[in-house]
């Protein structure tokens, strides 16, 4: 953390980080690895298997705004701490499900614990104990946690070799208890009563600008669908376009650490900027990488995922900034709830309705619809003012 960051965040931000790498390797990354394996062992297709995991993300999108209200009202190490619980009873379940019933029923339960232990909760709690000073420690934890599937997808088929599908799902639930509720728990200070967040905030303060909650739901819902559908499709979609099953391997390869790096950009050189500017900046990526596709054809491979990852790795740290910078910390669980609901439905149906669309109109149409849907986003940014009271929130 740079001398400007709020006292005591460096220990916050490195506990935070390593729970919410967890978290994500265990519950978000988990079908890509451990769905074939479950799926045979009962007699399904695998479809059925991510079908689950589609509903625990509505599911999740639902009681988003609940979380949030909680947060808000009494902090967010109370409700880290016990997705914690909820995620290891959910992995708990689905090492023990006998049939599909059981495996959904546990998904279900997967999907609580996401709603009460992923990024936006993170990202909450942290707003509550520093408010605007927030947006470098959000930075900082997306950094640790941008190598969740570096870390998770390795590991998952480790332990799916070594121990069986049923095996790693219990030992994902082991490292909850032994590692995730530690960190949440003990290293994760209390928040503030609201009282003093209210007494420290400036006296006048600008108003949202308006129509900037349906903009920014908008934004989320756009840009969190094309991060779904690459995230499901980017290896397929590059060999469709003329790259070897190698390249596109090895160029999908390139989004992580296209990730990280935008990210160490944003945490330095973009943080002296309004994170509106970051975010428009990063809208821009995918666009730009669809085109060098279409003009490159297999050849642009690399290109179009370091800049895809790039503008996405922005991304995932304007959820977080975005709304704390135009509305300020009062209230931002709820409204980071809200804004997320959308979006998260939307990421849970992207896989089958862009892989519906590359069926039916090849990669071209595809790639169209996923970057008129990023600059439809832009545009929606930049219908977005800052207010001067409160640029660059926390930078």
């Amino acid at each position: 953390m740079s001398a400007a960051a709020p006292a005591g965040a460096r220990r916050v931000v490195l506990a935070l980080g390593a729970a919410q790498t967890l978290a994500w390797a265990s519950s978000y990354y988990l079908p890509a690895i451990l769905a074939a394996p479950m799926a045979a062992a009962f007699g399904i297709p695998a479809s059925w298997v991510f079908g689950a995991f589609s509903a625990a993300l509505v599911l999740s999108a639902l009681l988003g705004p609940a979380v949030g209200r909680a947060i808000d009202r009494r902090g967010g190490r109370g409700v880290l701490a016990l997705s914690n619980l909820v995620l290891a009873a959910g992995l708990t379940g689905l090492g023990l499900a006998q049939g599909p019933a059981g495996m959904a029923a546990a998904w279900l339960v997967l999907g609580v614990g996401m709603a009460m232990g992923l990024y936006d909760a993170a990202f909450a709690t942290l707003a509550g104990l520093y408010g605007r000073a927030a947006r470098g420690p959000i930075t900082g934890i997306t950094l640790i946690a941008g190598f969740a599937s570096t870390i998770g997808w390795p590991l998952s088929a480790v332990m799916e070799e070594a121990l069986g599908w049923r095996g790693a799902c219990l030992a994902w639930a082991g490292l909850h208890l032994a590692l995730g509720l530690p960190l949440n728990r003990l290293l994760v200070p209390p928040a503030p009563p609201p009282e003093r967040e209210a007494a420290a905030a400036p006296a006048a303060e600008a108003p949202a600008p308006r129509r900037a909650m349906p903009l920014l739901a908008f934004v989320f819902a756009a840009t969190w669908f094309v991060t779904g559908a690459m995230a499901a499709h980017l290896p397929m979609l590059l060999q469709a376009a003329g790259a070897t099953p190698a390249a596109a391997i090895a160029a999908a390869a390139l989004v992580g650490p296209a990730q990280v790096a935008a990210r160490v950009a944003e945490f330095g050189l973009l943080r002296r900027f309004h994170p509106l500017v970051s975010a428009r900046l990063a809208t821009l990526g995918h666009p730009l990488g669809a085109l060098a596709l279409g003009a490159l054809g297999g050849p642009g491979a690399g290109a179009f995922a370091v800049l895809h990852g790039m503008g996405n790795g922005v991304l995932t740290i304007a959820k977080g900034t975005l709304p704390l910078a135009v509305f300020g910390p009062a209230g931002y669980g709820a409204r980071q709830g809200l804004l997320s609901a959308p979006a998260r439905a939307l990421q849970a149906t992207a896989p089958f309705l862009f892989g519906l669309l590359l069926e039916g109109a090849g990669v071209g149409g595809a790639l169209a619809l996923s970057s008129a849907l990023s600059l439809a986003a832009c545009l929606a940014l930049l219908g977005l003012r800052a207010a001067p009271s409160r640029a660059a929130a926390g930078g």
